[in-house]
């Protein structure tokens, strides 16, 4: 076979590889991270379900079961107690015991207590984003009769609302506050950041002197001080976006730094002095030229630093300070773990926990993978 043919056929020839775009090569180089694909791929089914929690989540977050107060999780069936299959999963309820000695709650599977599962089908009603009302649900559980059942995947609380459900309305705000939280870091990093490396002189006094300050100031002592200062009367809301805006006002200062740096370093470059003696303005210069250059180092450190937050919001609210019900975030759901003795007695309340560390190492290893990528002389990643 001749050379020419070889190379056509080999797709990561050197030849191919110039002819690619620096996006084009950051793509080849990501696809090549398998857990980065993975971390990405699950951060976007938990988006979409958190999202949507109200058509995946079984119940609405205030929803309460009184047969089942502390109950533990139901399992998914495909046998019946004869030993029997059945095609279509299945769950059986519970039956309340107290034990006698330590008057504590015990829940054993009830066979005469059968619920088939529906998928796509109308169960309980809802409002969906406060838009419109709506009953279709993901999956829902009925008797032989036809009447809805009950179901709790990840168990009960101390009211008898569903953790799975109240898991997938409190990720919608601490996934939600870690975007927008991270939106404002990158706005206020690369605009006074920018503004202090392109222009030097006092703005660059003034800017540095501030992420000074702002740095030598204890973190999470002062997110507590200000949180705890927020108005008891705001709603839950004002509670939401202000939390958001204390997490995103220490958050800028490191990537302000960098950005100051990177444009320090291209200020003087070849390329950004012929655009400014072409007659281009600062702001054509700026966005045009330097931003570009560095754009995707830009976005692996928000990637990055969206764990930060989402680990903020939850300790501030596990501690109390933060988001407070009626709002349902990871936070607040972790504040019903801090005695220990429900701990011990419902270890499955720890379970907004679970997800806290899932999506923090999905971010972590998603950034990793565009850091790789985004780096031009990670040549063994074409290989």
């Amino acid at each position: 076979m001749s050379d020419v043919a070889q190379a056509t056929i080999a797709p990561e020839s050197p030849a191919q590889q110039a002819l690619l775009t620096p996006s084009q090569l950051a793509w080849k180089r990501f696809k090549r991270h398998r857990l980065a694909l993975i971390s990405g791929l699950f951060l976007v089914i938990l988006y979409l379900i958190t999202g949507f929690a109200e058509f995946f989540a079984p119940y609405e977050k205030t929803t309460r079961n009184i047969k089942a107060i502390y109950a533990p999780p139901m399992s998914i069936d495909f046998f019946d107690t004869e030993g029997n299959f059945q095609f279509r999963p299945f769950t059986y309820g519970y039956t309340l015991t107290i034990d006698e000695v330590t008057w504590a709650r015990k829940y054993i599977e009830d066979p005469k207590q059968k619920f088939d599962f529906y998928f796509f089908s109308r169960g309980e009603s809802y409002e969906f984003w406060n838009l419109f009302k709506a009953d279709f649900h993901f999956f829902v559980v009925k008797d032989e009769d036809g009447r809805l059942g009950y179901f709790h995947l990840l168990g009960t609380d101390q009211l008898g609302r569903d953790v799975l459900s109240r898991v997938l309305y409190g990720g919608r705000v601490s996934l939600s506050i870690g975007l927008i939280g991270i939106g404002l870091t990158l706005f206020l990093g690369v605009l006074l950041g920018g503004f202090a490396g392109y222009i030097g002189g006092f703005v660059d006094r003034v800017v540095q002197r501030i992420i000074e300050v702002i740095q030598s100031l204890p973190t999470l002592p002062l997110w507590m001080s200000l949180t705890a200062a927020l108005p008891a009367h705001w709603s839950s809301i004002r509670v939401y976006f202000g939390v958001t805006l204390i997490l995103s006002f220490f958050g800028w200062t490191a990537l302000a730094r960098q950005v100051r740096g990177r444009f320090l370093a291209l200020r003087d470059e070849d390329f950004i002095v012929a655009a400014r003696l072409i007659g281009g303005g600062n702001t054509r210069v700026i966005f045009k030229h330097m931003m570009p250059n560095f754009m995707s180092h830009t976005i692996t450190t928000a990637t990055l630093a969206v764990p930060g937050m989402i680990l903020g919001e939850t300790a501030l609210s596990f501690l109390g300070i933060g988001l407070r019900p009626p709002i349902v975030s990871w936070g607040v759901l972790m504040k019903e773990a801090q005695n220990y003795q429900v701990i011990v007695m419902t270890p499955w309340i720890l379970f907004p926990g679970l997800f806290v560390v899932l999506a923090v190492m999905a971010y972590n290893l998603l950034g990793d993978g565009l850091r790789d990528a985004a780096d031009p002389h990670n040549i063994g990643g074409l290989k």
